[in-house]
């Protein structure tokens, strides 16, 4: 039994590495939070970068740092990611940065979360080849984002916050591959 768990978190984490070979490239995305209970929104634009990252390379050596991990060959895989967002209605630039992802059999380690500066571990999943679930906690707030590739040229996203077991912002994003 043990054998086979073990084997399904290889085949989950070569998926995940897949994916993120596929999501390579440059993306426009737009996207809508929705704070609730009030429902206001916010409309976001942004341009992203996604590499690839080897195992072994420097940005995943920085990731096992971070995490303190002893054993920093555990991160097989990784992606980095870089953007620029600014509101989409007033066209005021909103922020600009970039995040690395490393990847083991069942965990996702990052640099920093959503929220915050601090180095962050999320649980995934693949739903299937094309769809990423992720479940991060930090500062009393669940993340749970699902990330999914559509075809060669979109991705679609949704990500739900909650806090002491209500939700607090639902974000929806529409991202299009670009040359």
């Amino acid at each position: 039994m043990t054998a086979l768990i073990q084997q399904n978190q290889l085949n989950t984490a070569s998926q995940l590495a897949d994916y993120f070979r596929r999501s390579v490239g440059n993306w426009y995305s737009e996207r809508r939070y929705y704070t609730l209970p009030e429902g206001e929104t916010q409309e976001v634009a942004s341009e992203i970068t996604i590499e690839f990252l080897e195992p072994g390379c420097p940005e995943l050596l920085m990731i096992a740092e971070l995490h303190q991990l002893d054993d920093s060959t555990i991160l097989t895989c990784g992606s980095k990611v870089y953007w620029k967002s600014s509101n989409s209605v007033s066209g005021k630039k909103l922020s600009k940065g970039s995040t690395v992802f490393g990847v083991s059999e069942t965990l996702l380690y990052r640099d920093k979360g959503f929220m915050t500066p601090q180095p962050i571990v999320a649980q995934y999943d693949m739903l299937d080849a094309n769809t990423l679930c992720l479940r991060t906690e930090y500062n009393g707030s669940v993340f749970e984002e699902e990330l999914k590739l559509v075809g060669q040229r979109y991705r679609t996203r949704q990500t739900i916050i909650s806090r002491s077991g209500e939700q607090t912002m639902i974000g929806q994003y529409l991202e299009k591959r670009i040359k």
